[in-house]
């Protein structure tokens, strides 16, 4: 495991720990330029924006967009705490980032291991993949989220 993407998916925890805070499926990005710039974090904001869109991928990568003042993220990785929904992976094709890392796969809804979004040969571009990064650690943030959600229910 490379020390940069332990780094950067311990960063990815931490918003993905707002997230739960703020009662929000606790998914946390981070953008990294080739650098080791941050470009973009975020958390999962979908119900406290009220918008099915706010994914902490999307607002992740507006945030890299503005602060690279481009929408190509050529030289970046992205990470994230849980493999990409099917619509979070068609933004990130289209923003080229050149890895994508994330922590815990999403065997039912996974924008790449269901639907393939990132590998599709469709598609015009094909980020790197690295999965497992710190699997343990991102799998027990939502597990311990759902069970507390389902205990207060």
């Amino acid at each position: 495991m490379d020390a940069d993407d332990i780094k950067y998916m311990e960063m990815a925890l931490r918003e993905a720990e707002k997230a739960a805070d703020d009662g929000e499926v606790p998914t946390g990005c981070v953008i990294v330029d080739a650098e080791g710039r941050i470009l973009g974090r975020a958390h999962n904001q979908t119900e406290g924006l009220a918008d099915a869109t706010a994914h902490a991928e999307m607002l992740a990568l507006s945030a890299a967009f503005n602060a690279k003042g481009n929408w190509r993220l050529i030289g970046t990785t992205l990470y994230v705490t849980k493999e990409p929904c099917p619509m979070c992976a068609g933004a990130i094709v289209l923003a080229r980032p050149d890895r994508v890392v994330w922590g815990v796969s999403d065997p039912k809804r996974g924008g790449s291991t269901v639907f393939d979004i990132l590998r599709h040969p469709g598609m015009n571009h094909h980020p790197e993949i690295v999965s497992g990064i710190l699997e343990e650690r991102c799998k027990a943030v939502l597990i311990d989220f759902f069970k507390k959600r389902r205990a207060d229910q």
